[in-house]
């Protein structure tokens, strides 16, 4: 994408947002900088009045008063610095904890096709740290650039009050530095939004390193890995170096113009003295005032990197928030309380790639309590039609009807909970067996969880667990065989109590003996139910009450096991091919 077709966020979107809602702890923070930056003040001034005021008159008294205040003063800066910090600093990283939030629910609910497109580890990376900026907007960084600019309007007074001509001769230098700066951020903050690509990225490769290393090490290809994860890493480095340079370029300026400043301050001052013109105590006092001035100015360069920052992740963020959600479709307005489950396909087609059709024209109906078996080759289409009846895709042209209604209509919510997915590579999550089963339904009664774990025969696998259902699977069910995994995968479908159902390869995993006993346990949890089955082995469809043959997208055969049989056509070629195997 063009860096100018990139959405940018606005300060007034920020304003509105982000800190406006947060207006209370904010205006707090203010107050408390105000006086923070107030009590910073007194030191100066009561260095003039020491060395001009009560030194000569050598008044004890007024001195212990002095230093009482200057004491004081110092507690105060302390008292509410530390305020300052809990009060922002808190209330920054409760709204990173939001925003994350705000940003995982929305990436959760966008289409299927967004995550065919996108790797796992750069949606944890736009999730995880594209907000993380945001801690220097509503935290001390804000709050530090406020204090610093006003720290320095006082102290200009101050030294405009003290010597004008020569707080004249600071202020051209300043206005310089302030110039380079503005001039510089601007140049860095499409580098920062450019490292949270890359840091996406690379996160992303890393993930599915860590998720492939079995393959990897199965290919001996650990070199090969660790040489683009390198690569990765030296753009990063590349991009944070760009970073670092420019900022500290600002950095260097800023200390070579207010360095000469002060040496000139230093010569005038000196010159300003000699002639009578100046006391020694309002040398100091500007000098120290001057100092007061010139370190938020000199900070500036710090927190403008920090905003800057915040900025570049909140265009990110921003990007992501304003891809459309599956449920941002208008025309989905009908909930239907109780699905029959009567699903018919008229003239369907579907694209991946505008004019590369993978489905084409399909038309068929699949009554409620029907079993519909989808049989080819690979890349026929077949998980196709499965997406489309689950919701996953929507078609390109022609209807899914369901109970009468175009199911482009029905709203995802009152569907998908009456839908029942069992996939070839079913997803297991990281837990115990038990929290699997129960993933659908975590109130299910544990009546409910053991008839489907017994269904789904898992308990002859977990009986011979020490734990049983608690036993830890570890990271996508990695510690039990596929057809244990399949099997769970099979309960959580039996106890989430679908009306449509979509088996997917649902026996692919399995070996002969659980085969068997699965077989028992799909017959009875298909009863009832519309159900769409694709498998590769034509042995777990015979009982189907019709058979689809997808070639090509299109379905070039159709009816029950003994009438394709009889045609000798492509179902029986397929099922004789499986048969001498």
């Amino acid at each position: 994408m063009a860096r100018s077709k990139e959405r940018r966020v606005t300060m007034r979107q920020v304003f509105t947002t982000i800190i406006w809602p947060r207006k209370n702890q904010l205006f707090l923070g203010l107050f408390l900088i105000i006086i923070s930056r107030l009590s910073g003040l007194v030191l100066p001034g009561a260095s003039k009045y020491l060395i001009d005021e009560v030194i000569p008159s050598n008044d004890l008294t007024l001195l212990g008063w002095l230093i009482f205040a200057v004491v004081g003063a110092i507690v105060i800066q302390s008292v509410t610095s530390y305020s300052l910090t809990q009060i922002l600093s808190v209330e920054a990283q409760n709204l990173i904890a939001k925003l994350r939030s705000q940003v995982q629910q929305h990436i959760i609910k966008l289409p299927i096709r967004f995550f065919d497109n996108a790797k796992t580890g750069e949606l944890v990376s736009r999730i995880m740290s594209d907000v993380e900026g945001v801690r220097n907007l509503v935290g001390t960084g804000f709050a530090q650039m406020i204090g610093g600019v006003l720290t320095a309007v006082i102290s200009l007074i101050l030294l405009i009050s003290i010597s004008p001509m020569m707080t004249l001769y600071v202020l051209l230098p300043v206005a310089i530095f302030g110039l380079v700066s503005l001039k510089a951020f601007g140049k860095i903050r499409p580098i920062f939004r450019e490292r949270g690509k890359i840091n996406a990225q690379v996160t992303g490769r890393l993930t599915e390193t860590l998720g492939g290393i079995r393959v990897i090490k199965g290919f001996n290809a650990e070199a090969q890995e660790i040489k683009t994860f390198e690569k990765g890493v030296d753009e990063l480095f590349q991009n944070v170096k760009a970073s670092l340079t420019a900022t500290s370029f600002v950095t260097s300026a800023g200390t070579l113009l207010l360095g000469l400043a002060s040496a000139g301050i230093m010569g005038m001052g000196g010159y300003m003295i000699m002639k009578g013109e100046m006391t020694f105590g309002d040398f100091l006092a500007f000098t120290l005032y001057l100092g007061f001035m010139i370190a938020p100015i000199v900070q500036m360069s710090n927190i403008g990197s920090q905003l800057t920052e915040a900025f570049a992740g909140l265009d990110r963020t921003e990007e992501i928030m304003n891809t459309p959600l599956e449920s941002d479709d208008k025309k989905r307005t009908i909930s239907l309380p109780v699905i029959q489950g009567d699903v018919e396909f008229s003239d369907v087609s579907f694209a991946y790639e505008s004019g590369k059709e993978v489905v084409k024209g399909i038309n068929f109906k699949a009554p409620a309590g029907s079993v519909t078996a989808l049989v080819g080759t690979s890349g026929s289409g077949k998980s196709t039609i499965a997406g489309l009846v689950a919701t996953f895709l929507n078609p390109d042209s022609g209807k899914i009807i369901l109970d009468g209604y175009d199911l482009q209509d029905i709203t995802l919510d009152s569907f998908r909970s009456q839908l029942g997915v069992v996939l070839q590579d079913d997803f297991l999550f990281e837990g115990t067996v038990r929290e699997n089963i129960l993933f659908p339904r975590p109130m299910a009664s544990e009546e409910e969880l053991q008839n489907a774990v017994s269904a789904a025969h898992v308990k002859e696998f977990t009986d011979r667990f020490e734990q049983g259902l608690d036993t830890l699977i570890g990271e996508r069910g990695v510690k039990l065989s596929g057809g244990q995994r399949q099997r769970i995968a099979i309960a959580r479908a039996i106890l989430a109590n679908p009306r449509i159902l979509i088996l997917d390869e649902a026996t692919s995993n399995l070996d002969t003996e659980s085969e068997t006993l699965i077989q028992a346990s799909l017959k009875e949890l298909m009863k009832g139910r519309t159900t769409f089955v694709i498998a590769h082995r034509l042995s777990t469809i015979r009982q189907a009450d019709q058979i689809l043959v997808i070639e090509g997208g299109k379905i070039v055969e159709r009816g029950k096991h003994e009438e394709l049989i009889s045609l000798s056509g492509r179902y029986f070629q397929l099922y004789t091919y499986q048969a001498r195997i």
